[in-house]
């Protein structure tokens, strides 16, 4: 490492072009190479490969990331180099990237930071003797799968595309969509050692100019070495949220379409690379609630599915707290209630069984992720049988306990957003402690601190985090409830 450095040092006094950071392109091929050599570990890396070759009668060094680089396209930019004459060769790099690569994404580089962000991302890089700059040729293609419908976001009607972990994939789907131009995509990068791409994706003339430029701010001001969980890690470095509010700030989906009429709404959609879902931003909780199904539906039956999922998800809060508190206090029930009650005494503390059940239920959950899918179907069986009837018989839950546990996982998954769905359960989890503590009472404070928790949140812009509710705005709120007719108009 020590002989490294001073090689590096030596090749820099003789040119005497070191700017900090900046390191120019040398005039020589030998040392341009001499220094590609020492700053990267070309011997000690298979995948970076160095190809030297001559060009009209010079000397000339490709590099590039094995893995990275159509070879149709090199092929065909390698056989026109070879034709190239020597009494052909243009004067410099700029003439020679004009008149001699046949291929369309060129780029003149001068100094070796752009050189080894670029090389990295896998664009092939030449240097030719007496040629005072870089040529980058970006025919680079990504390991990628192809465009498949999201196993998460399912699609009743719509598209069956979704988002890849490929960035270019991403902004190509949702620019397909709208061939406006005013869609903006700005390409940032984060991460000192991880380089990851980042796209900001906006209307120019819908979007909020304020959040654009605060988002623009916060995203070049951010300082990490990596992005290393993508767009969680993204998220966590653009807003320092309250560790004790659960409700998500960010809605995130995996369909284009979802995508598209967000960023035709005046939102703004941020894409990560190697993350196959896009962050949308800002998000109240009824952006959080709404899904793109509700649209390709008529309005009654959207009106409907709509209402249906939000029922549900205030159920998913609501329902085991409630009954626990009606179980502690039988004599709230009126007489048509009466069935609620339950058919045997429980062995185990009703609250235990609940809480119990509810880790069961994330353990479960866990294990079908880490199943092997050919033994999904046999141990969800024998899960379903013993947890469902030995369980019971057992004396350890009764039945209406499971019962009640039952539906609160299934309707769980009503809305798509597992954040939301996080946040609900926590929230139900508090409520249970405290209607099993301090009785009526208990559940109330519950329930004023779940609808303080929504209440008091803000959007990553400032505004509410209920809006249009707070402040009321009733033309806004009917949209929130009710699925209007899609925009049209008649000549």
């Amino acid at each position: 490492m020590k002989q490294r450095k001073e090689n590096v040092s030596r090749i820099l006094e003789d040119e005497g072009k070191c700017m900090a950071d900046k390191t120019k392109v040398f005039s020589k091929r030998d040392k341009n190479v001499d220094y590609m050599n020492q700053m990267l570990p070309v011997e000690d890396s298979f995948d970076i490969v160095q190809r030297d070759i001559q060009i009209g009668g010079k000397d000339a060094t490709f590099y590039f990331i094995d893995g990275f680089t159509k070879d149709e396209s090199m092929l065909k930019i390698m056989d026109s180099f070879f034709n190239i004459k020597e009494e052909d060769m243009p004067k410099d790099a700029a003439a020679f990237a004009t008149t001699c690569i046949p291929y369309v994404e060129v780029d003149v580089i001068g100094d070796f930071d752009q050189i080894f962000r670029n090389l990295l991302s896998g664009v092939t890089c030449l240097f030719i003797d007496g040629y005072q700059a870089c040529l980058a040729i970006d025919c680079r293609t990504y390991p990628a799968r192809s465009v498949d419908e999201p196993d998460k976001d399912k699609s009743l009607r719509g598209s069956r595309d979704g988002f890849v972990e490929t960035i270019v994939f991403n902004t190509a789907l949702m620019r397909r969509r709208i061939r406006d131009r005013h869609l903006v995509m700005k390409m940032l990068e984060v991460g000192e050692s991880s380089r990851t791409d980042v796209a900001l994706c906006y209307m120019d003339d819908r979007v909020d100019q304020e959040l654009l430029k605060n988002l623009n701010y916060r995203i070049r001001d951010i300082k990490v070495d990596d992005l290393r969980m993508n767009q969680q890690s993204l998220a966590e470095c653009l807003f320092k949220r309250k560790w004790y509010n659960p409700f998500p700030k960010f809605k995130f989906t995996e369909r284009p379409d979802t995508a598209a009429a967000c960023l035709l709404e005046g939102k703004v959609v941020i894409l990560v690379d190697n993350s196959p879902s896009a962050m949308i931003l800002p998000s109240s909780v009824f952006d959080i609630i709404e899904e793109a199904d509700d649209y390709y539906f008529p309005p009654v039956t959207g009106t409907y599915l709509r209402l249906s999922r939000m029922v549900i998800s205030i159920l998913t809060l609501l329902l085991t707290p409630t009954w626990l508190m009606l179980m502690q206090n039988p004599h709230l029930l009126p007489p048509w209630l009466e069935f609620l009650k339950l058919s045997e005494a429980p062995h185990v503390p009703l609250v235990f069984q609940l809480f119990i059940l509810e880790f069961a239920i994330d353990g479960l959950r866990l294990a079908a992720i880490n199943t092997p899918s050919m033994l999904t179907t046999p141990l969800s069986v024998i899960a379903g049988i013993v947890l469902g009837e030995y369980s019971v018989k057992s004396g350890w839950f009764n039945s209406e306990t499971m019962l009640y546990m039952a539906f609160v996982t299934v309707a769980n998954y009503s809305q798509a957003s597992f954040e939301l769905g996080y946040a609900l359960k926590f929230m139900r989890l508090l409520l249970l402690l405290l209607t099993a503590i301090f009785n009526i009472w208990g559940y109330i404070a519950g329930i004023i601190f779940s609808a303080c928790a929504i209440v008091f949140n803000k959007t990553i812009a400032g505004k509410s985090y209920i809006y249009p509710l707070i402040p009321f705005h009733w033309s806004e709120l009917k949209k929130r409830f009710f699925r209007g007719r899609l925009p049209h108009t008649r000549k």
